[in-house]
């Protein structure tokens, strides 16, 4: 054999690069460094989980030939596409259909059969994608189900390749490490052999807004996912191969701020990776900023790379029709919803509040619900509806804390979550919550939501003709003064 020559491509599979930042975090003292995982022969770090996937399903007794079933966003896919060909595995995988035309095509051109299912509905909708993964897989004589949000050699493969190679490259030589939070895989089990080498190593967790992480984290509640738009971070159900409690610390992003930032990567650092990657990069910098000292040193994990998002995150017109780019006219933001509102002072309780204090508090100001905030924290809501319950249980105590009726039927959303995504979140949640790092900044109902869209000038409004004598319609060609948009965001059921 050739001197230097690997047997296979899976022999490539590692040693990827740790790079330091330099345009992205001017400004910061802080030093931010970034693993390189995109760089993987599969373009992400599910090649490890593919690796590590395979040879648990092997030990227990999968034999050439048979077929690999899952759901995936792309990546877990491609990885395991690329190690089926090698080893003679045929390959079924399930995606949502808010993946990017690109990463279907990518799973398809290893031969594998791509099933697209709708990503609007519930986790246990037997339309949803990983409901259909599981059925294929019980009706596909000698298949392997890699089921990655449940299955233990997920964390375990990061546990025993990257962390390891993290730390041999650094010599443990960095004070934070920072992953975008999916199946959870990559932060639990590099988390697991940091915490293992030096505790003193803080881990930070980045959600987007709109999955059920970072309220969980925050508050111990369990709120509305809703709708956004990066792939692959994120999830409106637990998967067991998450391990929340390792954690230190978890940042939240949006879906405008995560591929802004992708885009920023790959023009002035050269790192042409995808929207979790953007994503993790952001949550970076939000975590550096509010801890800023020389000397820190903060990793970053980045998964995959930009090749799979040409037609979204790095096409222009996407980014416009999405409201992405500063030009894309649109509804506004929340931060616009709550002016027009006017500046009314933020009512919340504790949960120590009486019954009676909270009752004569909304009758009072002609409310129907109540954050109720613990030190700083928001602990839940507590609406009418839940007080009645109370009371016509029986006991009719008045003087009884709220602690315990505070529940979490409601999403968060920021100031600058954009008011066509506002929709979606109030689609099963009561209300939606405005925070900003863990303040309570007010509370949108869909009253509120009406009366503010009602208040807008019609998109389709028809503006006076130019000279052909044509009518054209605002945002139209005749190119009508956009207003800007901010920050915006929308959900996934986005898998790794």
């Amino acid at each position: 054999m050739m001197h230097g020559a690997l047997d296979n491509i899976t022999q490539a599979v590692g040693n990827t690069p740790i790079v330091r930042l330099n345009k992205v975090t001017h400004g910061l003292q802080s030093e931010i460094y970034v693993k390189c995982e995109y760089l993987n022969p599969g373009g992400s770090h599910k090649d490890r989980l593919a690796w590590n996937l395979l040879r648990r399903a092997e030990e227990n007794g999968l034999k050439p030939g048979g077929t690999i079933v899952e759901a995936t966003s792309g990546n877990t896919g491609a990885s395991l596409a690329l190690l089926a060909a090698v080893r003679g595995y045929k390959c079924i995988f399930v995606m949502p259909d808010k993946m990017s035309q690109e990463k279907i095509s990518n799973l398809r051109a290893f031969g594998a059969k791509v099933v697209v299912c709708p990503t609007a509905v519930d986790a246990e909708d037997p339309r949803s994608y990983y409901k259909v993964s599981r059925r294929i897989a019980d009706e596909t004589p000698n298949s392997f189900y890699a089921n990655q949000y449940h299955n233990p050699a997920n964390p375990e493969a990061h546990y025993l390749s990257s962390a390891p190679e993290i730390w041999k490259q650094t010599n443990g030589e960095f004070d934070v490490f920072v992953a975008g939070m999916g199946t959870g895989g990559t932060i639990s089990g590099c988390g697991k052999f940091f915490k293992e080498k030096k505790p003193s190593i803080q881990l930070v967790g980045v959600d987007p807004i709109g999955s059920l992480y970072y309220d969980f984290v925050k508050s111990g509640r369990i709120t509305k996912p809703f709708s956004y738009k990066v792939e692959g971070i994120g999830e409106d159900f637990f998967p067991t191969t998450m391990n929340l409690k390792i954690l230190d610390d978890i940042v939240r992003v949006d879906d405008k701020e995560c591929f802004l930032m992708t885009r920023e990567l790959t023009r002035t650092e050269g790192l042409f990776v995808g929207g979790s990657g953007g994503a993790a990069v952001a949550g970076a910098i939000k975590y550096a900023h509010a801890h800023d000292r020389p000397g820190l040193r903060i990793l970053v994990f980045l998964c995959d790379s930009g090749n799979k998002y040409v037609s979204k995150i790095f096409n222009d017109d996407w980014m416009r029709e999405n409201g992405f780019l500063e030009d894309q006219p649109g509804l506004g933001t929340v931060r616009d919803l709550l002016a027009a509102k006017g500046h009314a002072q933020m009512v919340t309780a504790t949960t120590h509040s009486k019954v009676r204090e909270v009752i004569d508090t909304m009758k009072k100001l002609s409310i129907s619900q109540i954050p109720v905030v613990e030190k700083g924290k928001l602990r839940g809501i507590v609406a009418e509806v839940d007080l009645l319950r109370h009371l016509v249980t029986g006991m009719k105590r008045l003087d009884s804390p709220i602690g315990d009726l505070a529940e979490g039927d409601y999403a968060t959303v920021s100031p600058d979550t954009k008011i066509e995504l506002v929709q979606s979140a109030l689609g099963d949640a009561k209300v939606a919550i405005v925070t900003d790092h863990d303040k309570v900044l007010g509370i949108v109902t869909k009253i509120d939501l009406i009366d503010f869209l009602a208040r807008q000038p019609s998109k389709n409004a028809t503006i006076p003709p130019p000279s052909n004598g044509k009518p054209v319609k605002k945002n139209g060609a005749a190119k009508a003064k956009k207003p800007v948009v901010s920050k915006g965001k929308t959900k996934a059921r986005a898998r790794a």
